[in-house]
């Protein structure tokens, strides 16, 4: 039997829904649908942010209502997101936010599944955790005719404690290898990758480590018979460590060794501690997040060939401050992010980092979403004194000097016709 662990966050049934109008509903009972008691049924608005929650299995499996489009023509809005936990599964959290005569109602669910879950068995959780939490908004005072609940539970020995029961303490490990071949008449193509990394995650200690290791080779015919051949190595080595120091603080250290061929650096290395602000408790992270971080320490670097300021090899101090907000809300989705960093002594080597996502649902049937980033750029200490060649500059084989950076993505989108979104027809794969 599939597994996955539902843990129900603040679950009471709705006390207050039997003051709410009766609603019919359609549910399956030996294998078949029974029509809607009532035409007034629960509409329900099916809302995935930021992942995949198989909303056209859940629409198909889960009969308890009417699922529209726009969450003003909804009942209770169910707000799935999603988070990946430590152990390489997922974290579904369900959000029931009651609207209209529900509006006094709000339910929280969540779903845990493992890495190595079925996709099916994971749908199959989030299936019945929905169900769970339409339930409520269902008069309780008497049943719906039909309805029939199945509940399944381990019969066996009550499990021991996850740490003595987890030889390995907790470490999750991974490796990856791929590599990839393309070759046509006059070019070939040659790259690969070696990635691994270790991770140990709880609610007091967050300690992760990653390496990985790429080369890419290219080869061109070109028109006077020659054959040119370009390289581009990288290779880095990282690693984390954070304690918790309750609810909104956090401090640790982080590593990074480096190297790469098109940022001219032979070996970069960057090591510090920093202390981490969160205005509101770490335990709303599904819905908000408004962190503020700070880190100083030491960067070492050395490079392949002498830079713009004269150095083949230094040392320097480097601080870095940010603010990263995120926002999940029946209104949409707001994500932000401001960065500042500079290189000691002085600020004349700084960089400044601002870039932002906002997705937002107007009125009914209306969208808007904008990206943006922009950066303004003084702190690249590793650029080659010499001029890039034109072969360099095409291939993209080197960094260039670059005072900024900028980006904007904006697109906007109206859906109108029929306020009912239940039907899901699997025909062509459309």
């Amino acid at each position: 039997m599939l597994f996955a662990s539902i843990v129900l966050a603040g679950w009471l049934l709705a006390d207050s829904a039997a003051n709410h109008p009766r609603r019919g509903y359609s549910s399956h009972e030996s294998g078949s649908q029974q029509p809607a008691q009532t035409s007034a049924r629960l509409r329900v608005f099916l809302d995935c942010s930021g992942g995949d929650c198989f909303d056209d299995y859940l629409r198909e499996e889960v009969r308890l209502g009417e699922y529209v489009r726009d969450r003003t023509d909804a009942d209770v809005h169910v707000l799935i997101t999603q988070a990946e936990t430590s152990a390489g599964g997922d974290e579904y959290t369900l959000s029931f936010i009651g609207l209209g005569a529900f509006a006094a109602t709000a339910r929280t669910l969540k779903v845990t599944t493992d890495a190595n879950e079925p996709e099916d068995g994971v749908r199959r959780q989030l299936a019945s955790a929905l169900t769970l939490g339409l339930l409520s908004y269902l008069a309780p005072t008497e049943l719906p005719r039909n309805l029939a609940v199945t509940a399944a539970i381990d019969a066996g020995k009550a499990a021991p404690p996850v740490e003595s029961a987890d030889p390995w303490k907790r470490w999750l490990f991974s490796l990856n290898a791929n590599v990839n071949i393309e070759s046509e008449e006059s070019t070939s193509e040659r790259n690969w990758g070696l990635s691994a990394g270790a991770d140990r995650i709880t609610p007091e200690w967050k300690i992760t480590f990653g390496v990985n290791v790429n080369e890419n080779r290219e080869e061109f015919d070109l028109d006077d018979g020659s054959r040119l051949a370009v390289v581009r190595k990288d290779s880095a080595f990282n690693w984390l460590t954070v304690g918790s120091l309750g609810e909104h603080w956090s401090a640790g250290a982080t590593g990074d060794l480096s190297s790469s061929t098109f940022d001219n650096t032979r070996l970069a290395i960057d090591i510090g501690p920093a202390i981490e602000w969160n205005f509101f408790p770490y335990s709303m992270y599904t819905r908000r997040q408004f962190r503020v971080q700070y880190g100083i320490g030491v960067a070492r670097r050395r490079y392949y060939e002498e830079t713009l300021y004269g150095k083949l090899e230094e040392t320097r101090a480097r601080q870095e401050l940010s603010a990263t907000f995120e926002q999940r809300e029946p209104w949409g989705t707001l994500e932000g992010r401001v960065e500042a960093s500079n290189y000691f002594p002085g600020l004349s080597t700084h960089r400044l980092e601002v870039d932002g996502e906002v997705d937002v649902r107007i009125t009914r049937g209306l969208s808007l979403n904008l990206e943006a980033a922009v950066s303004r750029i003084r702190d690249q200490l590793a650029l080659p004194r010499r001029d890039a060649s034109p072969e360099e500059v095409l291939l993209r084989l080197r960094q260039l000097q670059s005072d900024f950076e900028a980006r904007l993505e904006f697109g906007i989108e109206y859906r109108f016709g029929s306020r009912f979104a239940a039907i899901v027809n699997p025909r062509f794969g459309q």
